[in-house]
This record gives C-alpha cells, sequence and structure tokens, in this order.
C-alpha cells in the first residue's frame, strides 16, 4: 500500500509541476508598439481608440488573467523616415507585435525587417493591395483590401453603363497599386482607364489645377479620386472653381472621404459645396448593440469624430489580445534572443545588432492568424490569403450637409440596397442601388463622356470602288455620296448629340478594294468605324462587331436569257417532244384495252379487222373532247373509260393554261437554272474582283478556280454575260443580290 501511494503521488505530482511551469512563464505584461501620426486624420482617432481597448482588455477578466496588456505608442509626425526608425526601436525592446505603419510605403519596408525579426506587424491603414503574405509573411492587415475597394468602384460603373473613367491618384506605392487594382477590375468588366492621372505625393494648388486642366480636355466624365487625406479636399476645391462638380460630372472617391467626413463632421460651408453629388465608399460595420454602447461611449471619451479606422484600432487590439492569450495557452514564451546575421554589425554607430528575434514569433503568428472573434467591425477572421472575411463597402451620395447611404457593396452579392448581413431577415426586391442626386443637383444619370475639345475626328473608313456608285460613290473633288452614307448620316441624326467624323476612301477607285481588309484595319486602329457595303460573314464577325444590315443579303446568278416568241407551231409548245409522245401512246393504249374488253359482247367494236381498227383509233382521240359515240358495255370497260375520262380533263386544263401562258406573256429561256447547274458544268463564271465570293465558289461549293473569271465593273459583266464562253466570255456571274438588282436594273442580257 505504500508503494502504491507513493506512485500515485509522483503521478499527480508531475502535471502539477508542469502546470507550474507553464503559468509562470507568463509575464506580468505584454508589450505591443504602436507607430502612427499623432496628430494626422487617422491618428487622433485610432489613439483614443486603442487607448479605450487596452483599458477594457485589462479590466475584463475572461482574457488575459494576470498579464497586463501594455501599448507604447510612438509620433510619427508626419515622417516617412520616422515611419521607419520608429519601428526598429520597438524591436530592439521585448515587444511581441507592432501596430502600424499609417502608411503602405513605409510599411512595405517595415514589413522586410519584421520577417527577418519574426515580429507580426497588423495595420489597418495599410491597405496596398500587392503587399502579399507570400512576400511579407509577418504583415497581417487588419482591414479591408483595397482589391475589393477597387472591386465596388467597378461593378458600380458597370451598373450605370459607363465605359471608360479618368482615375486620379498620388504617385506612389499606394495609389499606383491601387489603381491598378481598379483597371484589372474594369477590365473584367469590358471597361478600362482612359487617363491615368497621378500626382506627386505633396501636391501644391499649381499641381492640382495642371492636372484637372487635362483631365476636363479628355472624353470621360467618370473620375475616380484614390486620394491622400491631405490634397483630397483641395483637389476638390480647385475643380470647383474650374466648373468640374457641375452637370455631366461624376466623381466616385475611394474611403478617404467618407473617413474626413466621419472625423471633422460637420466639415465647413465651404468644403460641403465643393463636394455635392460626389458618390464616396466606405467600410461597412454592422450595427450592433455592441457597436452602438462603442458609439454612445466615444462621445464621451473625444470630441473628434469616430471612423471606421477607430473601430478597427479597436478590432485589433482586442484580437491581439486573444492572440496573446491563445499563444500562452499553447505554451508560448515571450524570448527574444540575438540575430546572428546582425551579431556581424557589432560596433556601428547604428547599433543593428541590439534588433532581436522573437523567439515565438512564428507560434504567435498563428495564433493572430486563427483568430475568429465578433468586434466592433464585424467577424474578425482571416482566409487563406490573410483577408478579412465578407468584405463589405457603404455606397454613399453627398448631399446638403451630409450623405445619404444609396446601396451596399459586397464581394458575394455585389450591389444592393440591403445590407448583406441583413439580407436574409428582410424581403430583398433586388433593386441595386437608390437614386443619386448627381454634381449640379440633378438626379438624371450623366452619359458619362463628352467630345473632347483637343481630341480628333472619328476616321470612318469608306470602301472606294469602281462599281455600284449608288451604293458608294467617291466624286473627284473628295467627295463620298451613297446609299449607305446615306443611312450612315441618318443614323448619326438621331443621337440627341453630335458626332464629329470623317469620311476616309479605303481604296485607289480602280481596283475594288477588300472588304476583309477594310474591318481588319479597323481592329488595328487604323479606323474607327467602316461604312459601305460590307457583306457580314464569319470571319468579319470575328474582327469587328456589325450593325443589323439594312439591304437583303445573299448570293444570286444571273445569266444571259432567250426569248421565246409567238409562230405557226406554237400550239406544241405547251408539252415537250417526250409529253407529246406519251400522250399519244396512252390514247392508244387505251383504245386497245377498251377494245380487248368490249368486242366479244359490244357489236359496235366487232365486225370487220379494218373496221375495228378505226373504231378503235376513233374512239380513243374522240375521247379527248369527249365526243365518243360508242357504248361500253362490260363493268370493267366502263371503269377504264371513266379513269381515262379524268386523265383527259387533266390533260385538256393544263394544256389550255400552258398555251395561254405562251400567247399572252413573253417566255424567256436559259440553260442555267441555278448554281447546281454551274457545279455540273465546266463553263467559265464571272465574280466581282476583290469580294469573298470567290473564296466562297472555291472552298465551299468546290468549284475549280480555273474556272472563275474575276470582273470589275457593271461594263465587264455586260460584256462576259453578252460574249458567253464561246467568245471569252462567262456563262453566268455569281454576286451578291443588291449589286445584281442594280445591274440589271438599266439592263437586259439576252442571247
Amino acid at each position: 500500500m505504500k508503494w502504491v501511494l507513493l506512485m500515485l503521488i509522483i503521478c499527480y505530482a508531475v502535471p502539477l509541476h508542469g502546470l507550474t511551469k507553464v503559468a509562470s512563464a507568463r509575464p506580468k505584461a505584454v508589450n505591443i508598439g504602436a507607430v502612427f501620426t499623432f496628430n494626422s486624420l487617422i491618428g487622433k482617432v485610432i489613439k483614443v481608440a486603442m487607448d479605450a481597448a487596452v483599458e477594457d482588455v485589462n479590466a475584463s477578466p475572461s482574457i488575459l488573467n494576470t498579464t497586463t496588456l501594455r501599448i507604447i505608442m510612438h509620433d510619427t509626425k508626419f515622417n516617412g523616415f520616422m515611419s521607419i526608425m520608429e519601428p526598429l526601436h520597438f524591436m530592439e525592446s521585448e515587444t511581441v507585435a507592432i501596430i502600424g505603419p499609417q502608411r503602405s510605403t513605409t510599411a512595405r519596408v517595415v514589413a522586410h525587417v519584421a520577417t527577418e525579426l519574426k515580429v507580426p506587424i497588423l495595420s489597418f491603414s495599410a491597405t496596398d493591395p500587392t503587399m502579399s503574405p507570400l512576400q511579407f509573411p509577418f504583415f497581417i492587415r487588419t482591414a479591408h483590401n483595397d482589391l475589393f475597394q477597387m472591386a465596388a468602384i467597378a461593378d458600380i460603373v458597370q451598373f450605370y453603363g459607363w465605359r471608360e473613367v479618368v482615375a486620379i491618384y498620388g504617385d506612389d506605392d499606394y495609389g499606383r497599386n491601387g489603381i491598378a487594382s481598379l483597371g484589372d477590375r474594369l477590365a473584367e468588366k469590358r471597361c478600362r482607364i482612359s487617363y491615368k492621372a497621378a500626382l506627386p505625393p505633396g501636391p501644391t494648388r499649381e499641381n492640382i489645377t495642371d492636372l484637372l486642366i487635362k483631365v476636363a480636355l479628355s472624353e470621360s466624365r467618370i473620375i475616380v479620386i484614390h486620394a491622400s487625406f491631405i490634397w483630397g479636399l483641395e483637389l476638390f476645391n480647385v475643380a470647383q472653381n474650374l466648373g468640374m462638380m457641375s452637370t455631366g460630372y461624376v466623381w466616385i472617391a475611394t474611403n478617404w472621404l467618407s473617413t474626413i467626413i466621419d472625423t471633422d463632421s460637420p466639415l465647413p460651408l465651404d468644403t460641403i459645396n465643393n463636394i455635392q453629388g460626389v458618390i464616396a465608399l466606405r467600410p461597412h460595420t454592422p450595427n450592433s448593440i455592441m457597436k452602438q454602447n462603442f458609439v454612445q461611449r466615444w462621445r464621451n471619451l473625444t470630441r473628434v469624430g469616430l471612423s471606421t479606422y477607430g473601430l478597427y484600432a479597436y478590432d485589433t487590439v482586442w484580437l491581439l489580445a486573444q492572440a496573446i492569450e491563445d499563444f500562452f495557452q499553447k505554451g508560448g514564451n515571450v524570448s527574444f534572443s540575438k540575430n546572428p546575421i546582425l551579431s556581424e554589425l557589432v560596433g556601428g554607430n547604428l547599433h543593428l545588432d541590439a534588433l532581436k528575434v522573437f523567439d515565438g514569433g512564428k507560434m504567435f503568428l498563428e495564433s493572430i492568424l486563427q483568430v475568429d472573434r465578433i468586434g466592433l467591425t464585424g467577424r474578425m477572421k482571416f482566409t487563406r490569403d490573410r483577408n478579412l472575411v465578407n468584405p463589405e463597402f457603404d455606397v454613399l451620395n453627398v448631399i446638403g450637409t451630409g450623405y445619404r447611404t444609396i446601396g451596399y457593396w459586397s464581394n458575394h452579392l455585389g450591389l444592393s440596397v440591403v445590407p448583406a448581413d441583413e439580407r436574409q431577415n428582410t424581403s430583398f426586391s433586388g433593386q441595386k442601388l437608390h437614386s443619386v442626386v448627381w454634381p449640379g443637383q440633378t438626379t438624371k444619370v450623366p452619359r458619362g463622356w463628352v467630345f473632347s475639345n483637343n481630341g480628333r475626328h472619328l476616321r470612318i473608313g469608306v470602301p472606294n470602288r469602281y462599281r455600284s456608285e449608288e451604293v458608294v460613290s467617291v466624286k473627284s473633288n473628295g467627295m463620298i455620296t451613297g446609299f449607305c452614307v446615306d443611312v450612315f448620316t441618318a443614323a448619326l441624326n438621331l443621337l440627341p448629340y453630335a458626332v464629329p467624323f470623317e469620311l476616309v476612301a479605303f481604296g485607289n477607285g480602280h481596283d475594288n478594294p477588300s472588304n476583309s481588309e477594310l474591318v481588319r484595319l479597323i481592329t488595328t486602329g487604323v479606323y474607327d468605324a467602316g461604312v459601305g457595303d460590307i457583306t457580314i460573314i464569319t470571319e468579319r464577325t470575328k474582327m469587328a462587331d456589325f450593325t443589323q444590315p439594312y439591304v437583303e443579303s445573299g448570293l444570286v446568278v444571273v445569266a444571259p436569257v432567250r426569248k421565246l416568241g409567238s409562230s405557226a407551231m406554237a400550239f406544241l409548245r405547251p408539252f415537250t417532244p417526250q409529253m407529246w409522245l406519251i400522250t399519244a401512246a396512252s390514247f392508244l393504249i387505251v383504245g386497245a384495252v377498251i377494245w380487248c374488253l368490249e368486242h366479244k359482247h359490244n357489236d359496235e367494236f366487232r365486225g370487220p379487222p379494218c373496221r375495228q381498227f378505226i373504231t378503235t383509233f376513233w374512239f380513243s382521240f374522240s375521247t379527248l373532247f369527249f365526243s365518243h359515240r360508242e357504248t361500253t358495255t362490260s363493268s370493267l370497260g366502263r371503269i377504264v373509260l371513266i379513269i381515262w375520262l379524268f386523265v383527259v380533263l387533266i390533260i385538256n386544263s393544263s394544256y389550255t393554261a400552258s398555251l395561254t401562258s405562251i400567247l399572252t406573256v413573253h417566255q424567256l429561256s436559259s440553260p442555267i437554272k441555278g448554281i447546281e447547274t454551274l457545279q455540273a458544268n465546266h463553263d467559265p463564271i464571272g465574280y466581282p474582283k476583290g469580294s469573298f465570293v470567290r473564296d466562297y465558289l472555291v472552298h465551299e461549293l468546290s468549284i475549280h478556280e480555273s474556272r472563275l473569271v474575276p470582273l470589275s465593273s457593271p461594263e465587264e459583266y455586260d460584256k462576259a454575260l453578252r460574249d458567253g464562253p464561246g467568245k471569252g466570255g462567262v456563262a453566268a456571274v455569281v454576286d451578291e443580290r443588291a449589286y445584281i438588282e442594280l445591274f440589271l436594273s438599266n439592263r437586259c442580257i439576252s442571247a
């Protein structure tokens, strides 16, 4: 019993000793660094928010227990160099994570160092979409990626039917990469950025004025502004002075504008007047009870307005606190060691050897990425590519002294007037956005473009043919007329705006140019469009879009004909010789059948052989006029006679109708009955030079190209058809219906 009791004491002592060791591994305080500009638009909000979050974490009995969370904030004072150096100071001390920097440009530099020292960097303001976890494994974005914001803008552009936008942005990593993402998202909607207008990171009013003048001279009136908090409002002030906040313009701002409105509300009257009608985006945060309580508490903490950056800052601190708790529960230990690579730099004035590696950095990073909690901004959970789940934005319209929410955008559901988190509990009508008050105080959706003041006229290619001047004709003085040009001009006159264009002749006027080549030149940008007798075929539809056809199309065959006039023998023409022989033979056969059936019992068909032959012959042919006198007595004879009389009636009617037509209507005859006749014989065939007809005859109808004769003009058509195959001409001409109708309108080809 003593030995059993001793073994039990040893077994229970081992886990107790392990628990004591784990508990002792928890430090009394955990340090978190924060790097931002205190007096910036974001800084004065996030400072208050993070202080409130640390207070709530340390007061909560459900997290960290005996460990105190301590956040150390350093002011970078609007200085990019300080934004890089201050995080390095934190890495000299025992800091397990750093919140910041504010800007994507400096965050990219600091993230390289953090990767080497295994210290997680969390930022809710560095939203550069190109900062991938593969390149920066220790950089974690705790706000939505700009990629989703640009996708929302692309959906708005597509929703209103616009096709081109102008992008204004700061010429830094944040601006360039954000606009690059916008271009990719627009391309998915078959839209594009027509003009990328970049401003220096710290632009002067003169820089902004020069840029907006160039924008005003462009065609697109859809302007997306991905600006900085520093110069964004100045740009709108200049645009107001230039008359660019008037009817016809559309301004779409990323979330920088909504942040200014939320933080500095109410804005000065002049500022509000400068942004009337602007559409702005704002990260969507659910209107939960937790958020409502925090908003009420915020009013007692500061006079500064609460923006979404404050909410993300609060949630980021709580996310780190939960990750630290998980890190300790997994047995993590806060310890730091020297970097062997940096140890070689001992003795330098920069003291880079003082930078320490967080030994538990990888485990702590995993704990951060595994956090799944509900915060003020909604669900805080990371996807495999380290983006927050369920990205969603509010679509705002600046009106009067504030704004109105006209809709919402989510990554999975697109645009809607109902938030994604509320759509399951409400009836959804399918409406995308509410009505918008656009610049100029109008509710009519702007067209989105105008003709550029310094733009060029549309170059319209017109085939310069030698034939069919009624369709398209290029005069000696350069004037281009014709039916196709008249249709094009009439269509333009129906538009509610003018379209400047110039007609450019394609071809030398002596040879018919290739329409397929003209269509190809449209795709290469030589011409903007084509007008003329351009047939829609499969090959051309793969290169360009066509209007609905306005002329009946199709290939037809024209061949010479021979007139059949009246003559003394015209009564024989209703039937062919074969038909006459068959008819005569039928009369004789029927007469013979009736004689066989009647001569044994009917005295009228009896007598000498000569008399019987004459009677039979007379009987059969007299039925043609229904004047036969002999009667039939047998049943079979009567049946045969009834059938024959019906056949005779049909023959009489057909003959009478055909003879009447011959004597009253001009008859035309041609050996060419259609394309099948041309395929069967070996006569030469004419076709329009430079037309697709040649390829169709060769490849589709398998007519040998040696039989094809190219013809350039109606005069050549006429001569070749009159000469015929015997004199070096052609048996027929294959061409499009419209040209053949024009050709036959003033010509009659007879052989």
